[in-house]
């Protein structure tokens, strides 16, 4: 009887197996918020703009003014699609925490605290979801900013301010924290400083809100590059870092057990029969499948196209594609990884770009839509 009933919960087993492996897949979502981070000192905006996107058509759909709110230039989404933050940059910067009603798109106040800093231009929630990490870029300083159980934020608990040696005095000025962003691992943060040309790297403990410097404490770029905007493949074994002063990429490997960045290439956003001297670059990211990176080029105005050799990290260029606007200050990746939206500042307008898997290359959807000074885009699936 014993053998029989073995028997029996055998098959049991290996039919539970085989329809486990032969069940459909969980879909992930298609369907998306889009928040629109803007320049409300320009006249055309009031706040941070909602707008639907389906993942499948890429059908851009817009919601209208989702809050009202001074400057909100970079934004950040916690991983529980329940907070927003973001910057309101001003010379006396503040952080501002929202809930989002998924419904509506409609963000609600929860408060507002001091960046540590002027002119706040970056933020980000780290990968545990306990802290939001700021760069304010006039007065060249850092924070960590402890999340509170209602989403909203406490006073920082770290406080960060760079210094050191300005390669040209009158481009640069002295420290610019332009980024920060946290290591997959989130065992680090690394800080662009457009002023210093330096990334600065930071041992991170999420639960302390602390943020000590690393050894080595940072990897230098080129003299009068101007490290802007900073992204991790993948993989978490390279990254890199957009120069908004010099127009290039430099590649790093990264030694995640050490938090150390090695430079392998830098490399040119701009196309080689470019003449100008008035580009400057914005964004960088990686593509989710890991094989291309993109790059904004303002004044050039157009997205540099990369293929990545995801052996060595290093870059080739693949293209340039016009932006159908100017300045063209961010742009998000859909999440899937089948679409690109960029934001041109000073055109007033987002545009809808189709992601070619096999290539990288963008190709305009004929979508462009209007919003007033757009400087940030950032995907929540719904």
């Amino acid at each position: 009887m014993k053998r029989m009933t073995s028997r029996r919960q055998f098959f049991q087993t290996i039919s539970t197996l085989l329809a486990a492996r032969n069940a459909p897949a969980a879909k992930k979502s298609t369907n998306y918020i889009v928040y629109i981070g803007t320049y409300t000192n320009q006249g055309k905006s009031k706040g941070i703009h909602a707008f639907r996107f389906d993942g499948r058509t890429g059908k851009l759909t817009p919601v209208g003014l989702a809050v009202e709110t001074v400057n909100p230039s970079f934004l950040t989404i916690h991983q529980n699609h329940k907070y927003l933050y973001a910057v309101g940059e001003n010379r006396g910067g503040a952080v501002s925490a929202f809930t989002i009603d998924p419904q509506s798109t409609k963000l609600t106040l929860i408060n507002q605290v001091s960046s540590q800093g002027a002119g706040p231009c970056f933020v980000a929630v780290d990968r545990t979801g306990k802290d939001v990490l700021v760069a304010n870029y006039n007065s060249g300083t850092l924070a960590a900013l402890p999340i509170k159980a209602d989403g909203g934020l406490a006073e920082a608990s770290a406080t960060v301010k760079h210094s050191g040696t300005v390669f040209d005095p009158k481009r640069q000025g002295g420290p610019h924290a332009h980024s920060i962003n946290v290591s997959l691992d989130n065992r680090f943060a690394i800080a662009a400083d457009l002023g210093l040309d330096k990334l600065f790297v930071y041992r991170f403990d999420p639960a302390a809100g602390s943020l000590t410097p690393n050894e080595p404490p940072f990897a230098k770029v080129k003299d009068r590059s101007g490290p802007r905007h900073f992204a991790f493949h993948p993989t978490g074994r390279f990254a890199y870092v957009i120069n908004e002063i010099s127009s290039t990429v430099t590649a790093f490997t990264y030694d995640k057990a050490r938090g150390v960045l090695t430079e392998v290439q830098t490399i040119s956003t701009l196309p080689q029969d470019f003449t100008g001297n008035n580009n400057s670059t914005a964004e960088v990211q990686v593509h989710p499948s890991g094989k291309f990176l993109y790059g904004s080029n303002r004044g050039h105005n157009s997205i540099a196209v990369f293929r990545i050799d995801t052996r060595k990290g290093t870059l080739t260029p693949v293209g340039h594609v016009p932006t159908q606007g100017n300045v063209p200050r961010n742009f998000g990746v859909e999440p899937g990884g089948s679409w690109l939206i960029v934001a041109n500042q000073n055109s007033d307008n987002i545009v809808v770009f189709r992601i070619d898997g096999k290539t990288g290359n963008l190709t305009p959807t004929g979508q462009s839509l209007e919003v007033g000074a757009p400087v940030c885009v950032k995907f929540m699936a719904v």
